[in-house]
């Protein structure tokens, strides 16, 4: 059978933008091999665990929102836009589940604030619009390029037969071209994420990696940019997935005593 993939709704507040958006990230899970399910974001919390119990892994997307400042120990500035507390919810349910239990979790543009923010971490609330173009949106196919470290799993995960062509190698890292939709970033990473992407240009941090302890061999990742995005067009967005995926299909429950709890 397909692994079944947690998909929260990217908002509480905005149905036209779930209608676009979801539908790409489900569409890139069942071409990838996975069944995507999608977890409503106005279910009770019983209901809501319910349905992330039938689920082997957890997809976390972007979204409109930021993540509430406070949760990360700073006060809203201005250019932060409105939290989601209904997203957040769900969020929080589907991280303390996937650690729990060491589901495979792939998180995405705001699921990478979301996952280092549970983790932890906090958040640069707004990124200066020089020298690179963060929020550049649906419509710019590559924004800026992401300097990979060699040694992480993320690097491992492109196609080597691709990478010299999508990403090749400069000064010991993989530079990978990708498209960019955000204003915020991690500032310091969660507890046990390992920083494995960079923008060159400035410093920002766009990928993290890691489960909650180095040799859990759970599968962690999230990424800045939007793979779901490019899936036809780049060979790396379609490995990422690809990875989550298999990852998924062989995840098997971990007894819940040995589990890693928060």
């Amino acid at each position: 059978m397909k692994p079944r993939i947690a998909i929260p709704l990217p908002t509480s507040t905005d149905a036209e933008y779930n209608r676009i958006a979801w539908p790409v990230y489900a569409s890139a899970v069942e071409k990838s091999g996975g069944h995507p399910v999608e977890i409503p974001l106005n279910l009770s919390p019983r209901q809501t665990i319910d349905l992330i119990n039938t689920c082997q892994a957890v997809l976390l997307p972007g979204s409109p929102a930021d993540v509430n400042p406070h949760k990360y120990g700073h006060d809203p500035i201005p250019e932060c836009k409105p939290a989601d507390a209904g997203r957040e919810n769900v969020d929080e349910l589907l991280l303390q589940d996937a650690h729990n239990l060491y589901k495979p979790i792939f998180a995405i543009c705001f699921g990478t604030q979301s996952l280092n923010t549970w983790r932890g971490g906090t958040l640069v609330q707004h990124l200066a619009p020089m020298p690179v173009n963060h929020p550049a949106g649906r419509s710019v196919a590559i924004a800026h390029t992401a300097a990979i470290a060699p040694d992480s799993v993320l690097a491992a995960i492109i196609p080597p037969n691709e990478a010299a062509e999508e990403a090749p190698e400069q000064e010991g890292y993989l530079r990978l071209p990708v498209n960019s939709s955000h204003h915020q970033a991690i500032a310091i990473p969660g507890d046990g994420l390992r920083v494995s992407a960079r923008c060159p240009q400035d410093g920002v941090i766009e990928a993290v990696e890691g489960g909650q302890t180095p040799d859990s061999g759970h599968f962690v990742l999230g990424v800045q940019w939007h793979p779901e995005r490019s899936y036809e067009i780049s060979a790396a967005s379609r490995a990422l997935f690809h990875r989550f995926i298999a990852e998924a299909s062989t995840w098997t429950p971990r007894p819940i005593q040995t589990s890693v709890s928060r």
